[in-house]
C-alpha cells in the first residue's frame, strides 16, 4: 500500500501538512474528508533502493534537488524502537501485514515511514521481509537484515526482533557514553580557543600600542605574543584555509585504504585511547557474534558480518584471517589467539564456549564485561580530563598574561 504526502486545509482554514497510507487518492481524500481536512495537493511518496533510484513515477526531475537526503535522518534508538514494537506485535499474533500497517501508523519519522510503507507493499507483493528491508540499506544494515532473514527461515521471526532491538540498544548505550565523554573535552577546548581569540584580536593589539608609544625594549616572550597576536589578527583568513584544507587533506588520506590500514594500527597502539578502542571493539565483536549465532545465522556468514562493523581494518583483518582457517577446518579461538590483537580472556573464553557448546553464552559474557570495562575507562578518562583541561588552559592564558606583565614590570622599574 503506497504513503501519500498530502496539503489541505482544516476546518479553520489552516493548512495541514502529513503523510497517510490508502491504497488510492481517491481512499486518501475520503480518509482526510473523514479526518475535516480538505485536500489541496497530494503526492505518492517511495524511500530510495538500495540503487539510489526512486521507486515511484512520481520522483523528483533532473533539475530538481531532493533536499530529504540531507536532512532525514533515522537514528538508531528510531529502528531499535520500532524493532521491539514490531516484535511486540508479531508475539501477540497479529500478522506480519497488520504489524507494518500499525508500525506506519505509528512511526514519526516521515522517512522511516515511507520506508516501512514500501516495506509493506513488497511483502504484500510476496516479497521477504528480509529482502524488503534490503532495499534500504542506508536504514538497515547488513546484520540487521541478515538477522531477519535468519528469524524467517527458523520461524522464530519475533525473538529474533526482540534479539536485535536488545542489541541495537546496547550498542545505542555504548556510544552515547563515548559521545558524552568526548563532548566534555570538545567545548572546553572551544571554549579555551575563543578566550585566547579574543586576546589575540582585541587584547594584545591595545596594550601593543601602549609598548610602540613607549618605545621601549621588550622581552623575548612578549615579542613572540606580538608577533602571533600579529599574524591572527592579520591572516585570520588564510588560517581557516589552511586549517579546513589541512582536515580536508587528512580525512581523505584515512578514508583511502592504504591511509585507513596505517591509522586504525596508529589508534590501537596509542597509549590510552587504543586501550578503549581495543576494548569497544571486543565487545562489539563478541555481542556482535553471540547475537548472530543466537538468530541462526552461519558462522562463517556471521564472521563476515561481524569484519564489516568492527571499524578498524587491522581487527577486520584478524577476522577475515579466522573466517578462513574455519573453512579450513579450524575454531575460531586459534586464528584470534595467533593474531595477538584481541586479549588472552577472550580467546580463552572463546575456546571454552566452543568445546562445551555454549559459545554464545560465552560471547555474550565477555561482551558484558568489557561493556563494563569501557564504562569504567570512560568514566576515568573523563574525570582526568577535567584538571588535564583546566591546567591546559590555565598555561595558555597564564602565558599571554606574564608575556604581558612582565614589560609593564620592567617599565615601572625604569621609571622608578
Amino acid at each position: 500500500m503506497p504513503i501519500f504526502a498530502y496539503k489541505g486545509l482544516d476546518g479553520q482554514g489552516k493548512e495541514v501538512r502529513g503523510l497517510l497510507d490508502a491504497d488510492t487518492p481517491k481512499t486518501l481524500r475520503a480518509l482526510l474528508k473523514n479526518k475535516g481536512i480538505r485536500i489541496v495537493e497530494h503526492k505518492e511518496e517511495s524511500a530510495d533502493n538500495k540503487n539510489g533510484r526512486k521507486r515511484t513515477s512520481l520522483a523528483p526531475r533532473a533539475t530538481e534537488i531532493d533536499l530529504r537526503r540531507f536532512t532525514e535522518r533515522v537514528s538508531i534508538n528510531e529502528i531499535a524502537l520500532t524493532t521491539r514494537q514490531m516484535a511486540t506485535l508479531l508475539k501477540s499474533g497479529i500478522t506480519l501485514i497488520e504489524s507494518l500497517t500499525a508500525i506506519v501508523d505509528q512511526v514519526d519519522n516521515e522517512k522511516l515511514k515511507r520506508v516501512f510503507g514500501q516495506i509493506k507493499s513488497d511483502v504484500n507483493e510476496g516479497s521477504s521481509l528480509a529482502d524488503a528491508m534490503g532495499e534500504h540499506p542506508s536504514v538497515f544494515s547488513q546484520l540487521y537484515v541478515s538477522m531477519i532473514r535468519a528469524g524467517e527461515a527458523s520461524g522464530a521471526l519475533d525473538e529474533v526482533l526482540i534479539r536485535l532491538a536488545n542489541f541495537m540498544e546496547q550498542q545505542a548505550r555504548l556510544n552515547s557514553r563515548i559521545m558524552s565523554a568526548m563532548m566534555y573535552p570538545a567545548i572546553m577546548l572551544a571554549i579555551g580557543g575563543m578566550i585566547m581569540l579574543l586576546l589575540f584580536v582585541v587584547v594584545i593589539p591595545r596594550i601593543t600600542k601602549i609598548f610602540d608609544q613607549v618605545k621601549a625594549q621588550l622581552p623575548i616572550q612578549t615579542r613572540l605574543l606580538i608577533f602571533t597576536a600579529d599574524i591572527v589578527k592579520g591572516y585570520w583568513w588564510l588560517l581557516i584555509i589552511l586549517f579546513g584544507t589541512s582536515v580536508y587533506l587528512f580525512l581523505r588520506w584515512k578514508r583511502s585504504e592504504k591511509g585507513r590500514a596505517i591509522w586504525d594500527r596508529f589508534v590501537l597502539s596509542a597509549p590510552v585511547l587504543g586501550t578503549v578502542v581495543r576494548m569497544v571493539a571486543v565487545a562489539r565483536f563478541s555481542r556482535t557474534l553471540a547475537t548472530l549465532l543466537r538468530s541462526g545465522v552461519p558462522v562463517l556468514n556471521a564472521l563476515d558480518i561481524v569484519r564489516d562493523v568492527l571499524s578498524n581494518e587491522k581487527l577486520a583483518e584478524v577476522i577475515e584471517n579466522a573466517r578462513d582457517a574455519i573453512r579450513e577446518g579450524e575454531s575460531i579461538a586459534k586464528p584470534i589467539e595467533r593474531s595477538g590483537q584481541f586479549p588472552p580472556i577472550v580467546t580463552h573464553m572463546i575456546a571454552i564456549g566452543e568445546r562445551s557448546g555454549q559459545l554464545e553464552e560465552m560471547l555474550e559474557h565477555v561482551a558484558d564485561n568489557y561493556d563494563f570495562q569501557v564504562n569504567q575507562k570512560v568514566d576515568g578518562l573523563t574525570s582526568l580530563l577535567e584538571p588535564v583541561m583546566i591546567v591546559f588552559m590555565g598555561v595558555g592564558v597564564g602565558y599571554v598574561v606574564f608575556a604581558i606583565l612582565l614589560p609593564i614590570l620592567q617599565l615601572s622599574q625604569h621609571v622608578r
